[in-house]
């Protein structure tokens, strides 16, 4: 049994727009045991907003988003319920591993719009200590609600917004390269859904991205806001959830993992170093027209363009030899562009977006 090859379209209930936090009474009434996983930051955020009665047990995660803070939470949490997660995609995705471990259902608040976590059965697990990337684990049940509230979510910090969109675009572009060599019999009507469904998420971010940031700057809610919530959150998570294997990850989210490997690299956040990742697989497959495009609305975002970017200073080709080996590893996602792809390529891909950059 491969779960990631089943169509898993996302969260049991998904519910979002202003003020829809109100709801959260009602959906815990059923619950008789029930504990929150969350962080300072996130449960402050959350705190300020809510209005509601919401006295129940809280347990903070250690930031890492790994097998041992999860099996440490479950142990901690032990037999409830529900656990309601509070925070951002680490958070939300070490609370599925402590879900998972109860066995219980899951309530999942998003207090950020930066992935697709809130939605998707996907878990992106990391080393506890040193922050790498370890593995794409699949929880067997999806979230019983993910209440996904516009107003609460104006508190999103603006480079976690961009970050997102940086995340999101790379649905496109991903199932497209995984998809463009297909032939027509392959494409079956969960994956033809999939890709459908990445190319209006593509232009939902092209048309409403910056009018997104300007409703988040004004601290405003807008139809364009909720839209790009929704997009990052859910039709983000759906493409996967219909496509399977074919929409998860490809490319981009190699080289993200690939970077996980150099320290210098974690305080830049995942959408950022997944966009990065985005241009170095279209370099890698000669896609150099869009890349230009993307060039020009990367620069008005505020996306990475090139290494420094990302946090690593220069092209050092032993110091991204790591990062390419990793990348391009037979265990990655790179696999799924190239089923040949070497360590030389991505870094000639690495280095083509380099010299791009400066142009």
């Amino acid at each position: 049994m491969n779960l990631l090859e089943e169509v898993r379209p996302g969260a049991n209930r998904y519910i979002s727009g202003a003020g829809v936090l109100e709801q959260l009474e009602d959906l815990l009434r059923p619950f008789h045991k029930i504990a929150v996983i969350t962080g300072e930051i996130s449960y402050q955020v959350f705190q300020n907003y809510y209005n509601g009665e919401f006295n129940y047990p809280v347990h903070l995660y250690d930031g890492s988003a790994s097998d041992e803070d999860g099996e440490r939470l479950a142990t901690e949490i032990k037999n409830v319920d529900v656990i309601v997660a509070i925070g951002g995609g680490r958070l939300l995705d070490t609370a599925k591993l402590a879900t998972e471990i109860i066995g219980c259902e899951l309530i999942m608040i998003p207090t950020l719009i930066s992935n697709c976590a809130p939605y998707a059965p996907i878990i992106a697990v990391y080393t506890q200590a040193e922050h790498q990337f370890k593995r794409i684990g699949v929880t067997l049940k999806s979230s019983f609600v993910t209440l996904v509230d516009w107003e609460l979510l104006l508190a999103t910090p603006r480079d976690y917004l961009i970050a997102g969109i940086g995340d999101t675009l790379a649905k496109w572009y991903e199932i497209e390269g995984i998809t463009r060599h297909l032939q027509a019999t392959e494409k079956t009507a969960p994956v033809r859904l999939g890709i459908a469904v990445a190319k209006e998420v593509l232009a939902i971010l092209k048309a409403d991205g910056q009018s997104a940031l300007a409703a988040l700057k004004e601290q405003k809610v807008t139809p364009e806001f909720g839209r790009i919530a929704d997009t990052i959150i859910a039709l983000a998570g759906g493409v996967g959830g219909f496509a399977g294997k074919y929409g998860r990850i490809a490319g981009a989210h190699a080289i993200h993992n690939g970077l996980s490997l150099l320290p210098e690299t974690h305080a830049v956040l995942h959408g950022a170093k997944v966009a990065y990742g985005v241009l170095v697989q279209l370099a890698y497959t000669g896609d150099f027209d869009e890349i230009d495009q993307l060039l020009t609305w990367y620069h008005e975002l505020g996306l990475p363009t090139n290494l420094a970017g990302v946090n690593v200073a220069t092209f050092d080709r032993d110091k991204l030899l790591v990062v390419a080996e990793f990348a391009g590893s037979k265990i990655e996602s790179f696999v799924q562009i190239d089923p040949n792809v070497t360590p030389d390529g991505i870094l000639a891909g690495i280095e083509k977006i380099e010299k791009l950059s400066k142009n």
